[in-house]
């Protein structure tokens, strides 16, 4: 019997354990009620039972404060006995034990909720406490955290202007970003007008793509377009001549020039070229009489009375077709509903200017300043409202009496260029002081591709945008300089250096380019922050940046580098064009040197050899083996071309592009497999020394032994 019942009991150990330990804390409340009642009469508060508790001595407080001490512990360990119970009951599917129904109310966590009688006070005030402890503790955390963020914020704005651009410029150090003195978050106003140069004699886009590129544009902070038509300028008439094969129908490009003001608010500033720069023109048969030099189609002859009525007629097909009513034409907007308010006229490079026999007698500034004028003031007289602009480097070598004389000041306003970032080695300070005394205001220029390499592939991305800072500098601190002040920024972007000349970088690769300084002039400083620029969101990038986590700028330019891997992972217009020239670039690069390898550096394919049909036929066959694959390899970039290319351009511009850029490595690499092929057909080689070849004879004047003895026989 007595073994029967040890048995019970130790089966039943845990049930026994609970009881004890319910029975001990019962103890404990009953004996902590006892204490504090005897102490004192708590007031119906608890807040102000503690205010006479803090009132008694210190051991007093002391010895009440171990007991609460104690009675917490007692309570944890009492609440975690019963969740390990509860678990094994549930698993067991087992009616409760006394032990269990006797401890299943300790849980004093919210007193509040109790089934039974509430506590007396004093438990009440105990365990509100231990509530008010943790949303204390919880408290304090969070008004730390709040506390670091108000230091920081106050640490920043304790920091010195000078100091905060110190820190600014070393953040563009590391994204390689160009840093200038004073061009920073505190430094000056962005310019007040920001126009995009679209040059259209080169590789003329569609206008539909065209058409995709406006909103970006104008959410990265464009103003107005300067366009150059050029032959792509839908001539008429007598000019029909002028006007290219593949040129722009006039109700398209309508449609396009009243999109860009009436849905992005861009407006219009045509460029016609009306000194230097008209070899589309002058190049015909039928305008060839109006040349300054027979041979040359360069420039006009202003001393020619044809010269003048020519001129005058371009410009009046190009201001009335920005003036003349559209298709959506109405009573009350009879005009062409588009912002057109200034014309540029250019005059820029004016090569050869006074040789011809009526010019000169002349000045060559006194002839600028007349031809500028007169057609200034053609303008001027049938259409007051508007502003005409010149490009100002051919003022540049002229003195202040001989512009203020002519009075040039009241008919143009000068566009002052520069592509270099050293903008004051070429505008000094005392032209800018010239051109203040001379004009009211004046525009600037930089260029965001088509300015470093007449036939580049792919456009300098850091040198343009730090072409684009220097300027904001320049603009800030000459400005004031001028009445008016200076009206604006214009980002050139050249497709050609001239009507003659090969294509340069195309106008979707330069986006990227053109994209980060845009972004950069409209806002006046580069933003390193990159929720606050907002080139990851207009260029629909998919990366993420997070500079914390890997150490790593979100936008990295260095000297020399065309890009940034930024925008391999972005979906703006144009970027699988951009994309693709990437990948043409390494191509040809590859091409180049597998090419100059086997020519220039290898001794078994060189000219020497070639010529002498003598060479190893091993070793041709391994300087050759790759060819086929290189051949086939670009005709392949050829075809893809053609396709992503069709998105942006017509025919012409493709077949251009790949006769510029492919066909001549695939011509070269042909050339090198023939004579590869031909070294490889000889089976027997005759004795050194080989004989000198015939052309070498005759265009080095090179003489033989036999041919010295006959010269000299003694």
């Amino acid at each position: 019997m007595h073994s029967n019942l040890l048995i019970f009991i130790w089966r039943r150990k845990l049930s026994f354990l609970l009881l004890a330990s319910g029975l001990v804390l019962l103890a404990l409340w009953t004996w902590a009620i006892l204490i504090d009642t005897t102490k004192t009469t708590l007031p119906t508060l608890a807040q102000s039972q503690l205010q006479q508790q803090q009132q008694q001595s210190a051991p007093s407080s002391e010895t009440s404060y171990q007991h609460v001490h104690i009675i917490q512990k007692l309570i944890a360990q009492a609440n975690r006995v019963l969740r390990a119970e509860r678990q094994k009951d549930n698993a067991d599917r087992s009616p409760p034990s006394p032990a269990q129904r006797l401890l299943g109310n300790v849980r004093f966590v919210r007193p509040t909720q109790a089934k039974k009688a509430p506590l007396p006070l004093a438990e009440s005030f105990l365990f509100e406490q231990e509530r008010l402890k943790i949303l204390e503790q919880q408290q304090r955390q969070r008004n730390a955290g709040m506390e670091e963020l108000n230091a920081n914020a106050e640490d920043d704005r304790m920091l010195s202007s000078a100091e905060r651009q110190t820190q600014y410029e070393h953040e563009l150090q590391r994204m390689g970003v160009p840093a200038v003195a004073g061009i920073g978050p505190d430094g000056p106003r962005a310019p007040t007008e920001r126009l995009v140069h679209l040059d259209l004699k080169g590789a003329p886009p569609k206008l539909s793509f065209l058409k995709q590129l406006l909103p970006v544009l104008r959410a990265l902070g464009a103003t107005g377009l300067l366009i150059e038509y050029e032959d792509m300028f839908p001539y008429s008439g007598a000019l029909q001549p002028l006007a290219a094969h593949n040129a722009y129908k006039e109700s398209e490009l309508k449609d396009f020039l009243e999109s860009a003001w009436v849905e992005h608010g861009l407006s219009i500033m045509p460029l016609v070229q009306t000194f230097g720069h008209l070899e589309y023109t002058l190049k015909l048969q039928e305008f060839e009489q109006l040349r300054e030099l027979p041979e040359s189609p360069q420039s006009i002859c202003p001393s020619r009375p044809q010269s003048m009525a020519l001129l005058e007629q371009m410009l009046t097909q190009v201001i009335e077709l920005h003036m003349r009513p559209s298709a959506n034409a109405t009573p009350s907007t009879p005009e062409l509903p588009i912002k057109f308010t200034h014309l540029h006229i250019g005059c820029d490079e004016v090569q050869r200017m006074g040789e011809c026999s009526l010019c000169r007698q002349r000045l060559r500034s006194e002839i600028f300043l007349t031809h500028v004028i007169s057609l200034a003031h053609f303008v001027r007289r049938r259409w007051p409202q508007l502003s005409v602009v010149i490009w100002d480097d051919q003022l540049r070598a002229m003195t202040l009496s001989e512009l203020q004389n002519s009075q040039i000041g009241s008919y143009v306003e000068p566009m002052v260029w520069v592509y270099a970032n050293d903008i004051y080695h070429f505008i000094q300070p005392q032209l800018w002081d010239t051109y203040a005394k001379v004009f009211a205001s004046a525009w600037t220029a930089s260029a965001y591709k088509g300015a470093f390499g007449e036939s580049l592939l792919v456009p300098p991305l850091q040198q343009h945008l730090e072409n684009n800072i220097r300027w904001l500098a320049v603009i800030a601190k000459e400005g004031g300089r001028f009445a008016k002040g200076l009206r604006g920024l214009a980002l050139t972007g050249w497709q050609r250096y001239d009507h003659f000349a090969v294509l340069c970088e195309l106008l979707p690769v330069g986006m990227p380019s053109l994209m980060t300084s845009l972004s950069t002039v409209s806002k006046g400083y580069f933003s390193t922050n990159p929720r606050d620029n907002d080139l990851l969101r207009v260029l629909r990038c998919v990366f993420q940046p997070d500079s914390r986590r890997s150490g790593h700028p979100w936008l990295e330019l260095h000297p020399n580098a065309h890009h940034s891997q930024l925008f391999a992972v972005c979906s703006y217009p144009g970027h699988l064009v951009f994309k693709y020239a990437f990948r043409l670039y390494d191509k040809l690069s590859e091409v180049s040197v597998y090419l100059q390898q086997a020519r220039d550096h290898s001794a078994w394919l060189s000219d020497y050899n070639v010529r002498h049909n003598f060479s190893s036929p091993l070793r041709v066959h391994e300087l050759t083996v790759r060819t086929p694959q290189l051949i086939e390899e670009l005709r392949g970039m050829a075809r893809e071309s053609q396709q992503l290319l069709w998105e942006v351009y017509d025919e012409h511009t493709v077949a251009e592009f790949v006769e510029q850029h492919i066909y001549p490595s695939i011509n070269a690499l042909h050339r090198q497999l023939a004579s590869g092929q031909m070294l490889l057909q000889r089976r027997t080689w005759p004795q050194r020394p080989l004989p000198i070849s015939l052309e070498l004879r005759q265009d080095m004047g090179l003489i033989t032994l036999e041919q010295q003895q006959q010269q000299h026989p003694h």
